[in-house]
């Protein structure tokens, strides 16, 4: 099966077999996109075999949805307990997830998130805890985590991806999603327009280290994208149909993610500049700007990055000579310098379970760097789109394009983009420069 040709609704209706030698299959039950989607929520309970929920909101979500759904649950007569969180901006931290587990009624059986973003992503974390399905009804199309069988948290100051189970069900009603604030309109934009970059550094890592890749799921991913880019230019304006293919693009999007079990289809270095910034913040009790937001601005400066890359020519003893005079002392100094209070837990993993300064896995992956140098450049001319004309699109949309815009520095640009491949264990395009011996003096070109 195409995945790229299938509808949302096909896709959930079984496991598929692929030609990659997985079997492919979400524990989404229920999908309902479109004007009064909420009104299915009888039908999106029965499918899953709940009947008391536990809802998890915040003031936003609650005074956009719930004069929806409200009435919809007296109709049903049945019983639920309404949660709304204390703080109203919410961070996906430690102290919201201990908020949520006292306030659980065991009484419930399933856990609906009134939200989208943080309200999405807690929800998910707190059913996987308690042992309950979870379910969604979307306020706003500003990120493509609906689908996923993953939350974006904070833990220990630390941006990670926890792995828990995707929703059982889905309501996205347009007559809400509608009038969502523009940021957030702008948010799922951005949010989609990583997936250029997502999907040429999942190519890399495939070739680089092996890491598992399907070519279905990566169509299924370039498709999602296509209904977002053909979408945008009306979305601005608010049109009913943009933002219903919006919204739609990004649980297609979600979806591709639980096929693969990783988040690795939908996010690249572009999630990390956003990842970065959104610690640093943290470090200094600042607020920081939506995540799509960020990740819009990540995109438009990774695509300079890799516009870049295509014009380096490896150099196999350059790239020795850089890993063998490597400083692990210099490094954690930088990392203390660049993470804050984060910092020790980034060392303590770099040491105990990921190794990517180690010079021996440097030089097997510098090998397959040289070796495979065409095709890399292949996968850069497939998958990536003209910078230029995207940073057009992303002014149509108006979206912000440069750090500046967000108030974030160029000094906490660079710094983020230096220590991108730190945060976790993923191979990006800041990983492949450090291969290289490059990523210290690769120019960050700011998008005009």
């Amino acid at each position: 099966m195409d995945f790229s040709a299938q509808t949302p609704e096909t896709l959930i209706s079984a496991p598929h077999s692929c030609a990659c030698g997985r079997t492919h299959a979400t524990t989404l039950r229920y999908l309902n996109i479109g004007p009064g989607a909420v009104k299915y929520l009888p039908q999106a309970m029965a499918a899953s075999g709940v009947s008391r929920p536990f809802i998890v909101c915040d003031r936003n979500t609650h005074a956009a949805a719930w004069r929806y759904v409200e009435p919809v649950l007296h109709q049903m007569d049945v019983h639920y307990t309404l949660h709304m969180l204390s703080n109203p901006r919410p961070e996906p931290d430690e102290h919201t997830m201990g908020e949520l587990v006292m306030s659980f009624d065991p009484d419930c059986d399933v856990v609906i998130a009134l939200g989208s973003g943080v309200i999405n992503d807690c929800s998910k974390v707190l059913a996987h805890a308690v042992g309950k399905p979870s379910m969604v009804i979307c306020t706003a199309p500003s990120m493509d985590g609906f689908a996923s069988n993953s939350s974006s948290m904070i833990r220990d100051r630390v941006k990670v991806s926890l792995y828990n189970a995707c929703p059982d069900a889905i309501l996205a009603d347009t007559r809400i999603l509608v009038d969502a604030p523009e940021r957030m309109l702008q948010a799922g934009f951005g949010d989609m327009i990583a997936k250029y970059v997502s999907v040429c550094e999942w190519r890399f890592s495939h070739l680089i280290t092996g890491e598992y890749y399907c070519e279905n799921i990566a169509g299924l991913v370039r498709a999602s994208l296509k209904k977002v880019v053909d979408a945008a230019p009306a979305l601005k304006a608010r049109d009913p149909k943009a933002v219903e293919a919006t919204v739609e693009g990004l649980i297609l999007s979600g979806i591709a993610m639980s096929f693969a079990q990783i988040s690795r289809p939908a996010s690249g270095l572009e999630h990390y500049f956003s990842h970065m910034w959104e610690m640093m913040a943290l470090d200094r009790g600042e607020p920081s700007e939506l995540h799509g937001i960020q990740v819009g601005v990540g995109t438009l400066l990774t695509l300079n990055v890799l516009r870049y890359l295509a014009q380096v020519q490896p150099d196999r003893a350059r790239a020795l000579a850089f890993v063998e005079s490597f400083s692990d002392a210099e490094w954690e100094a930088q990392t203390r310098a660049i993470f804050g209070k984060a910092a020790q837990t980034i060392i303590t993993q770099e040491h105990t379970k990921y190794h990517k300064n180690d010079a021996a896995q440097h030089a097997i992956r510098l090998e397959r760097i040289v070796d495979n140098w065409p095709q890399l450049l292949t996968i850069m001319q497939e998958e990536l789109p003209d910078a230029d004309k995207l940073l057009a699109l992303s002014k149509a949309v108006g979206m912000p394009t440069t750090p500046q815009q967000l108030g974030i520095s160029l000094e906490d640009t660079h710094n983020a983009f230096l220590a991108s491949r730190d945060i976790r264990d993923k191979y990006l395009t800041s990983s492949l420069l450090w291969d290289l011996g490059l990523l210290y003096e690769t120019p960050l070109v700011i998008p005009e």
